[in-house]
């Protein structure tokens, strides 16, 4: 089965929201009304009832009121003995002090019985937060999906202004589809491909409708995708058994590079493998002191060397040490800027030569971190690290920042490499293997019915 109709497939079975009538109340808010009805505190009930008597005594109306007046003042004579009254004083004080008591008992109960209903209330709604949480982390399509929402939204948007104006499939409607596709971050290339097999297969099949057409240019966006990626190696290497595995992690400075290895630290830590940092980026300040706090968040050890340090002096001692305590992987965080690209290439393939010295299998990795919202940058600073150094993958952060999200079909299409992992976000857990199906589906799930 190919890509494209994994695509559909998924389509299809996507769940069909029922709109409930606006005009009947939700069963739950009956309940939740009802509920809270049945949980009134005893208090309350009581205090009603005393002021149903209050309003009963006084409805009793002038003649009444004035009867029970004279009741109440013969009743409160005094008798001639002092003794007496003074009994009476203190009986009637001590009926206040009761009737306080109670009052100020039946008022804590409700505090307290409120109290105990937001407090579980809160609870509730917390684990509820928790729970969500973590079937979000645990369902890969779920987080594609709100991972790409800006890039599906902007390539919907593209899309549906390219195909309002559609009157038919002659010239102009190619070239606005070229356009439409450089927009979207493909690249001139791809979109020129695109737009001929768009032109090719209308015209075969004869197709005049707009959602034929919709269809028909998704459609060989994906096969071309898919067809471009056979023969890559999508997934990590590792080293044999008793060996660290080493990884390092190459790119410009500002594209998340740092961050990847941290991230990729945690993931790797949380699988129960044992991992090392290596600080080599040591020309950019701060660099390291951010390695550090990755590796304290992470609780794992970061090695690194005096400020303005050689980057391959940090390499080596790090591999050495890797070695020595029997480290299962090995992450070095390498400089992005060394006064020119010629420079910055040639410490990169020094590294090379200092990790193979320790270890000759190693790195069993060099990936290539890129910053998603930067399109065709990206593109170019993937071909300036291809041509110099032995890249085995990508790593594309910041993916849940653009608008546009073609820039992965562009770099399999002109580079056939493959991207490894993608980015979404901040949290460790935002860094997620990257899938295919799960990004066609994320990006175009919007533009193509079931």
């Amino acid at each position: 089965m190919g890509l494209f109709d994994i695509f559909k497939k998924k389509k299809q079975e996507e769940p069909v929201e029922a709109e409930a009538p606006q005009s009947a109340q939700p069963e739950d808010a009956t309940a939740k009304t009802d509920s809270s009805a049945n949980q009134e505190p005893e208090a309350s009930v009581a205090a009603d009832e005393t002021v149903t008597v209050n309003q009963a005594v006084v409805e009793q109306g002038t003649d009444g009121a004035e009867e029970a007046v004279a009741d109440e003042e013969d009743s409160l004579t005094l008798p001639e003995d002092n003794t007496d009254g003074n009994q009476v004083a203190e009986k009637n004080q001590t009926n206040e002090q009761s009737i306080d008591e109670t009052e100020r008992y039946a008022e804590s109960e409700v505090v307290e019985s409120n109290e105990t209903v937001v407090d579980d209330e809160v609870k509730h709604t917390e684990a509820a937060e928790d729970k969500t949480e973590s079937a979000t982390d645990d369902n890969e399509q779920a987080v594609y999906e709100k991972g790409l929402t800006q890039s599906r939204k902007g390539f919907a948007s593209r899309f549906n202004k390219f195909l309002a104006n559609f009157r038919s499939v002659d010239e102009e409607f190619f070239e606005d589809l070229e356009d439409t596709l450089i927009g979207a971050d493909l690249g001139f290339d791809l979109a020129i491909k695109i737009s001929d097999q768009v032109r090719e297969e209308a015209k075969l099949e004869n197709l005049k409708s707009k959602e034929d057409i919709r269809e028909l240019i998704i459609r060989l966006m994906v096969e071309s995708y898919e067809e471009q990626g056979k023969g890559e190696e999508q997934n990590m290497h590792f080293a044999p058994a008793g060996q660290p595995t080493v990884v390092l992690f190459v790119g410009v400075n500002g594209v998340g590079k740092t961050t990847t290895v941290g991230k990729m630290a945690q993931r790797y830590k949380d699988q129960g493998k044992k991992i090392m940092l290596a600080a080599a980026d040591t020309f950019r300040a701060g660099a390291v002191k951010q390695l550090q706090e990755w590796g304290e968040r992470a609780k794992v050890p970061v090695v690194t060397g005096p400020e303005k340090a050689d980057p391959s002096s940090v390499v080596y001692q790090a591999v050495e040490r890797a070695k020595a305590e029997q480290v299962d992987m090995l992450f070095v965080d390498t400089a992005g800027r060394l006064q020119n690209n010629v420079n910055l290439m040639q410490e990169l393939a020094k590294m090379n030569r200092v990790v193979k010295k320790v270890l000759p299998d190693a790195p069993q990795e060099v990936l290539l971190v890129l910053d998603a919202t930067t399109g065709q940058n990206a593109l170019q600073q993937a071909k300036l690290f291809k041509d110099s150094s032995e890249v085995t993958g990508l790593v594309l952060t910041k993916m849940d920042g653009t608008a546009k999200g073609g820039i992965v079909f562009a770099i399999r299409d002109q580079l056939h490499l493959p991207v490894k992992w993608i980015g979404f976000g901040e949290k460790a857990s935002d860094l997620r293997v990257f899938s295919a199906e799960d990004f066609v589906y994320g990006l175009f799930k919007d533009l193509v019915k079931s």
